[in-house]
C-alpha cells in the first residue's frame, strides 16, 4: 500500500453532494483520522454548479465533521489525487450491483498502477436510489428533495433549478 492508509479520498463530482454522499464521508470519518473530499470535475463540462459553488457547499454539508476536508482537483486521475494528498486508501460509497461492477474494475487497475488499495463501503440503504441527477431531475419538476440532500444544499439547488 502506498500512502498514509489513515487517510483515505472519497472521490466525485458532487454535483450537488446528496445525503448518500454525506453518510459515506461520515462513516469514512469514523473509520479514518482524515478523509478528503476529492471534488473532480471535468472543466469542458458544464454542471448544475460550478466546481467553487460545489466546493463551497461540500464544506458547509460536512462542517460538523472536524477530521474531513474538501478539495478541488479538477480533471484527474483519482490515484493522483491520493498521492498529491498522501493517502493510502481510496473509498468509494457503493448502492448495490452496478457501482459494484463499475468500481471494481477501476479498484484492481488502481491497485496495479500505484499500490493504492479501494475500500468498497456500502451506502444505507435506506439512501441507496438518491444519485445526484435523479435528485437534479425530480427537484427541476418542483418535487420536495429536501431528505435527499444536506440543508447547505438544498436552498441553492432549488434556486438554480427554479431561477
Amino acid at each position: 500500500m502506498s500512502g498514509n492508509p489513515r487517510r483515505c479520498v472519497c472521490p466525485g463530482s458532487y454535483d450537488p453532494m446528496t445525503n448518500g454522499h454525506l453518510d459515506v464521508v461520515t462513516r469514512a470519518s469514523a473509520l479514518y483520522e482524515e478523509v478528503v473530499v476529492a471534488l473532480l470535475y471535468n472543466p469542458d463540462k458544464q454542471g448544475t454548479f460550478s466546481p467553487q459553488e460545489r466546493l463551497e457547499l461540500i464544506e458547509k454539508s460536512v462542517a460538523h465533521l472536524p477530521n474531513v476536508r474538501a478539495e478541488g482537483f479538477g480533471r484527474a486521475l483519482v490515484v493522483d489525487v491520493c498521492e498529491q494528498v498522501d493517502a493510502g486508501v481510496l473509498l468509494k460509497g457503493i448502492r448495490g450491483d452496478a457501482d459494484y461492477d463499475y468500481e471494481l474494475p477501476m479498484a484492481l487497475m488502481n491497485r496495479e498502477m500505484t499500490g493504492v488499495e479501494t475500500l468498497m463501503l456500502p451506502g444505507d440503504p435506506r439512501l441507496g436510489h438518491y444519485s445526484s441527477s435523479l435528485i437534479r431531475l425530480i427537484a427541476s419538476h418542483g418535487a420536495d428533495v429536501s431528505a435527499m440532500v444536506p440543508e447547505p444544499v438544498l436552498q441553492p439547488l432549488l434556486e438554480r433549478l427554479r431561477g
